[in-house]
């Protein structure tokens, strides 16, 4: 299971049925639970902790050190869950002393080229397309879908259940259960088939298209539209996640 043209630092613990192909480097200080499938040429990079079921394709780098001029070498995590894809050239940084890891949750599928800056926050559930890249210390909730070639803010957060345009690029937090989409990106509609296809019931996407058509087309301000829909909208969980996650937007919301 484990190529003799792999290297693999005695330091590191590695798990049990874990595949291990030729020109693997796995570096000191780095833990990989079991059932993972490592492919030919990735590198596991000192301060990687990897899960269970895992499998990562050729090209992949966890665990290098951030591309932050503040960094002066700290004792820091890339921590990668259970159960995800990771492809072909996909970077994962490790975190800074701001937060002190990066983390990648379970059950995510990361596509040929992703970034992911250090400090940062990747739910479960999420699909990045191709080339998209995340700058450092963004959060991504459970479930969001962002296309190819997306370009993300430092600091950003996309709510979960979100469908991004491809091509697109932000500043701004996405609250969830929207598409976002165009240029400049902007809210394009509820996402209706997605909320749909993961089992929302019809009463739920309705209450969650009433709450947006008043933060997005009452002409209110943010803050009056947030208590309007305390007023007027059924308080569900999923109202309650958009209002909170609205009302601490540091960055505020795309429009």
């Amino acid at each position: 299971m484990i190529s003799p043209l792999a290297y693999i630092h005695p330091e590191a613990k590695i798990g049990r049925n874990v595949e291990i192909a030729p020109f693997v480097f796995i570096d000191k200080n780095v833990t990989i639970g079991d059932n993972n499938k490592i492919m030919a040429n990735a590198n596991i990079l000192y301060g990687a902790r990897i899960g269970n079921g895992n499998t990562i394709f050729p090209g992949a780098v966890i665990g290098a050190v951030p591309q932050d001029l503040k960094f002066r070498g700290e004792e820091t995590t890339a921590e990668i869950g259970d159960n995800n894809l990771i492809r072909e050239n996909v970077t994962i940084n490790r975190g800074t002393a701001a937060k002190g890891r990066t983390i990648v949750g379970s059950n995510n599928l990361l596509m040929e080229g992703v970034h992911v800056a250090h400090d940062a926050l990747i739910g479960n559930g999420c699909i990045i397309g191709n080339s998209t890249k995340m700058a450092g210390e963004i959060i991504i909730d459970d479930n969001a879908i962002i296309s190819g070639g997306v370009l993300m803010h430092q600091f950003c957060r996309v709510g979960g259940y979100v469908m991004i345009q491809g091509g697109c690029r932000f500043s701004k937090d996405i609250p969830p259960y929207i598409i976002a989409g165009r240029e400049p990106i902007a809210f394009s509609g509820i996402n209706i088939v997605g909320l749909r296809r993961r089992g929302f019931s019809n009463e739920t996407i309705e209450n969650i298209h009433n709450a947006y058509r008043i933060i997005y087309q009452s002409g209110l301000n943010t803050t009056d539209a947030l208590s309007k829909i305390e007023e007027e909208v059924e308080k569900t969980q999923e109202i309650e996640y958009i209002i909170d996650f609205i009302r601490h937007s540091a960055r505020g919301i795309i429009r």
